[in-house]
Protein backbone atom coordinates (compact mmCIF):
# COMPACT_ATOMS: atom_id res chain seq x y z
CA UNK A 1 0.00 0.00 0.00
CA UNK A 2 0.95 3.84 -1.03
CA UNK A 3 2.00 5.85 1.80
CA UNK A 4 -0.40 8.65 2.17
CA UNK A 5 2.74 11.57 1.45
CA UNK A 6 3.72 9.46 -1.31
CA UNK A 7 4.54 11.61 -4.60
CA UNK A 8 1.92 10.65 -7.51
CA UNK A 9 3.61 8.48 -10.06
CA UNK A 10 4.81 10.17 -13.24
CA UNK A 11 3.64 8.94 -16.64
CA UNK A 12 5.26 8.93 -20.05
CA UNK A 13 6.09 12.44 -20.95
CA UNK A 14 5.83 13.41 -16.92
CA UNK A 15 1.81 13.33 -16.70
CA UNK A 16 0.55 12.99 -12.67
CA UNK A 17 -1.03 9.37 -12.63
CA UNK A 18 -3.79 10.75 -10.26
CA UNK A 19 -7.03 8.95 -9.79
CA UNK A 20 -10.63 9.11 -11.40
CA UNK A 21 -11.54 11.16 -8.67
CA UNK A 22 -14.62 14.67 -8.27
CA UNK A 23 -13.69 17.60 -7.34
CA UNK A 24 -11.37 20.35 -6.24
CA UNK A 25 -8.78 17.93 -4.47
CA UNK A 26 -7.91 16.06 -7.26
CA UNK A 27 -7.33 18.69 -9.69
CA UNK A 28 -5.24 20.66 -7.19
CA UNK A 29 -3.07 17.15 -6.60
CA UNK A 30 -2.53 16.95 -10.11
CA UNK A 31 -1.46 20.54 -10.14
CA UNK A 32 1.12 19.93 -7.62
CA UNK A 33 2.39 16.75 -9.31
CA UNK A 34 3.00 18.52 -12.08
CA UNK A 35 6.41 18.75 -13.28
CA UNK A 36 8.77 21.72 -13.30
CA UNK A 37 7.58 24.84 -14.77
CA UNK A 38 4.29 22.84 -15.90
CA UNK A 39 2.74 23.48 -12.25
CA UNK A 40 3.06 26.79 -11.94
CA UNK A 41 1.35 27.04 -15.67
CA UNK A 42 -1.30 24.29 -14.15
CA UNK A 43 -2.11 26.42 -11.64
CA UNK A 44 -2.26 29.46 -13.84
CA UNK A 45 -4.79 27.76 -16.04
CA UNK A 46 -7.06 26.97 -13.09
CA UNK A 47 -7.40 30.13 -11.38
CA UNK A 48 -7.75 31.27 -15.33
CA UNK A 49 -10.74 29.37 -15.32
CA UNK A 50 -12.02 29.20 -12.38
CA UNK A 51 -12.24 33.24 -12.60
CA UNK A 52 -14.00 32.61 -15.86
CA UNK A 53 -16.62 30.15 -15.29
CA UNK A 54 -19.02 30.58 -12.30
CA UNK A 55 -20.92 27.41 -11.18
CA UNK A 56 -17.75 25.21 -12.23
CA UNK A 57 -17.40 21.75 -11.84
CA UNK A 58 -13.79 20.17 -11.69
CA UNK A 59 -12.92 16.50 -12.08
CA UNK A 60 -9.44 14.41 -12.89
CA UNK A 61 -10.67 11.47 -15.65
CA UNK A 62 -7.69 10.12 -17.72
CA UNK A 63 -5.14 11.10 -16.02
CA UNK A 64 -6.13 14.93 -16.27
CA UNK A 65 -7.73 17.48 -15.19
CA UNK A 66 -11.26 18.35 -16.63
CA UNK A 67 -14.10 21.52 -16.17
CA UNK A 68 -17.56 21.52 -16.92
CA UNK A 69 -20.37 24.01 -15.74
CA UNK A 70 -22.00 22.24 -13.04
CA UNK A 71 -25.31 20.44 -14.87
CA UNK A 72 -23.41 20.28 -17.92
CA UNK A 73 -20.47 18.56 -19.86
CA UNK A 74 -16.53 18.79 -19.91
CA UNK A 75 -15.58 21.68 -21.81
CA UNK A 76 -11.80 21.76 -21.36
CA UNK A 77 -8.90 19.16 -20.18
CA UNK A 78 -5.52 19.93 -19.81
CA UNK A 79 -2.18 16.69 -19.94
CA UNK A 80 1.32 16.89 -19.83
CA UNK A 81 3.52 16.22 -22.24
CA UNK A 82 7.19 15.77 -22.49
CA UNK A 83 7.70 19.49 -23.54
CA UNK A 84 4.65 21.09 -23.42
CA UNK A 85 0.96 21.47 -21.44
CA UNK A 86 -1.66 20.61 -23.97
CA UNK A 87 -4.94 22.53 -23.08
CA UNK A 88 -7.91 20.99 -24.94
CA UNK A 89 -11.26 22.71 -25.92
CA UNK A 90 -13.93 19.60 -26.28
CA UNK A 91 -16.32 21.87 -28.89
CA UNK A 92 -12.83 23.98 -29.85
CA UNK A 93 -14.27 23.61 -33.57
CA UNK A 94 -16.84 25.87 -32.29
CA UNK A 95 -14.79 28.80 -30.31
CA UNK A 96 -13.93 31.94 -32.14
CA UNK A 97 -11.22 31.54 -33.31
CA UNK A 98 -10.97 27.99 -32.82
CA UNK A 99 -7.66 27.19 -30.94
CA UNK A 100 -4.87 26.40 -33.52
CA UNK A 101 -4.15 22.37 -32.68
CA UNK A 102 -6.62 20.05 -34.88
CA UNK A 103 -6.60 17.42 -37.21
CA UNK A 104 -8.85 15.40 -39.27
CA UNK A 105 -9.04 12.75 -36.48
CA UNK A 106 -9.93 15.31 -33.64
CA UNK A 107 -13.42 15.82 -34.42
CA UNK A 108 -14.76 18.71 -32.83
CA UNK A 109 -11.62 18.87 -30.07
CA UNK A 110 -9.15 21.83 -31.01
CA UNK A 111 -6.35 22.48 -28.58
CA UNK A 112 -3.31 24.98 -27.79
CA UNK A 113 -0.06 23.63 -26.77
CA UNK A 114 2.22 25.47 -24.57
CA UNK A 115 6.01 24.88 -24.18
CA UNK A 116 8.15 26.54 -21.15
CA UNK A 117 9.52 29.43 -23.28
CA UNK A 118 5.84 30.59 -24.46
CA UNK A 119 4.19 33.91 -23.24
CA UNK A 120 0.16 32.76 -22.34
CA UNK A 121 -2.18 34.98 -23.85
CA UNK A 122 -4.02 34.78 -20.56
CA UNK A 123 -7.18 37.33 -22.78
CA UNK A 124 -7.32 34.93 -25.30
CA UNK A 125 -7.57 31.96 -22.93
CA UNK A 126 -10.46 33.71 -21.15
CA UNK A 127 -12.19 34.12 -24.22
CA UNK A 128 -12.25 30.34 -25.35
CA UNK A 129 -13.05 29.46 -21.66
CA UNK A 130 -15.81 31.35 -21.55
CA UNK A 131 -16.87 30.37 -25.16
CA UNK A 132 -16.52 26.99 -24.38
CA UNK A 133 -17.92 26.96 -20.84
CA UNK A 134 -21.51 28.29 -22.78
CA UNK A 135 -21.18 25.74 -25.59
CA UNK A 136 -22.87 21.94 -24.66
CA UNK A 137 -20.25 20.20 -22.96
CA UNK A 138 -18.95 16.67 -23.80
CA UNK A 139 -20.62 14.39 -22.29
CA UNK A 140 -18.94 10.60 -21.82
Amino acid sequence: MASPNAKPVLLSGGNPQIAKADGDAPVQAYIVAMPGWKSDLGKRLDALVVRSVPDLRKAVRWNSPFYAVEGGGWFLSFHVLTRYVKVTFLQGLLLDPPPPGGTARSGEARWIDIYEKDRLDEAQMADWVKQAAALPGWVP
